[in-house]
């Protein structure tokens, strides 16, 4: 079905709620709020919903709501409560299958020699390649992002054979059950996120992984496991602050790659974790990097 969308721009972080819970009063079906001048939140802190300084609202309304009473309505509602009118535009979303066009844009993408990610829907374009089959409708890593394609060359590089593998902070699995597909005898997921460890055992389940070669946790459950490689695609943040409970996943001289790291923090990572890993090498891809080593 089409959709009216009725647009703010500019609004600060002080006024957006006032805003969403006025078109909400008004009919809206569907309220969000998006970076309106490239001002990226990388690492937000635990617990908290920042919003950009300068945000964009949409509220979309059924296709036969009249633009010009809602902006009216919502101006009055505004003036009486004594917030700010910000710039409002209106427009008609086209009647499309947005699913459907989201999918035809996803395409499988390859990473090093062997590793193919293929979305659900499509067809391998290598057959007798390492492909893994993976549902992104869960909304976590896709393959597509440079901090996971670092992880997962890193991934395509090593000889997995018989190996342990942790992914730290798994999302999809995509990094954990790849290692699978690679010859690794084991995968433990971990995630703060319940969703993600559901999405992990779909993907898995997609994929022909059985249960008995992986197992996905809370952090507060994982068990006392030491594995041969861990990755940990998160952010530079976390990566410091539980550098303790990542390392001790390890065995000694297991391999290591920590991702999610912007250029800038890289120093500061390497500083956390070079006391007790060694061999420590950096890669980058545009602004991300990736650190590799071994455990001490």
């Amino acid at each position: 079905m089409a959709w009216l969308k009725i647009q703010l721009h500019d609004i600060s972080p002080q006024s957006a709620e006032s805003y969403e819970d006025a078109l909400l009063s008004l009919g809206a079906q569907v309220v969000t709020l998006e970076d309106g001048a490239d001002e990226p939140i990388f690492e937000p802190e635990l617990g908290t919903t920042p919003l950009w300084q300068n945000s964009r609202l949409t509220a979309l309304f059924a296709a036969d709501v009249d633009a010009q009473l809602v902006i009216l309505a919502f101006t009055d509602l505004m003036q009486r409560a004594d917030v700010t009118v910000p710039s409002v535009t209106s427009d008609l979303l086209e009647d499309k299958d947005w699913i459907r066009a989201w999918m035809d844009s996803y395409h499988p993408i390859q990473f090093g020699k062997r590793l193919w990610i293929c979305p659900s829907w499509h067809t391998p374009p290598q057959p007798d390649a390492v492909n893994l089959m993976l549902d992104p409708g869960l909304a976590f890593g896709t393959g597509t992002h440079q901090t996971t394609a670092l992880c997962m060359r890193w991934l395509d590089g090593l000889d997995l054979h018989g190996k342990r593998i942790v992914d730290y902070g798994c999302g999809s699995g995509i990094l954990g059950l790849a290692g699978i597909l690679l010859g690794a005898h084991y995968m433990m997921g971990v995630d703060i996120d319940p969703q993600a460890l559901y999405a992990t055992r779909q993907n898995a389940e997609r994929n022909n992984i059985t249960a008995a070669q992986y197992d996905v946790y809370l952090p507060e459950d994982t068990p006392a496991l030491q594995a041969d490689v861990l990755v940990a695609n998160i952010l530079a943040g976390p990566l410091i602050q539980l550098r303790d409970q990542i390392l001790a996943h390890l065995k000694p001289g297991a391999q290591l790659a920590l991702s999610g790291i912007i250029k800038n923090q890289v120093d500061d990572v390497v500083a956390a974790y070079a006391p007790l890993v060694s061999d420590i090498e950096i890669a980058y891809d545009e602004d991300w990097a990736r650190i590799t080593g071994h455990r001490s």
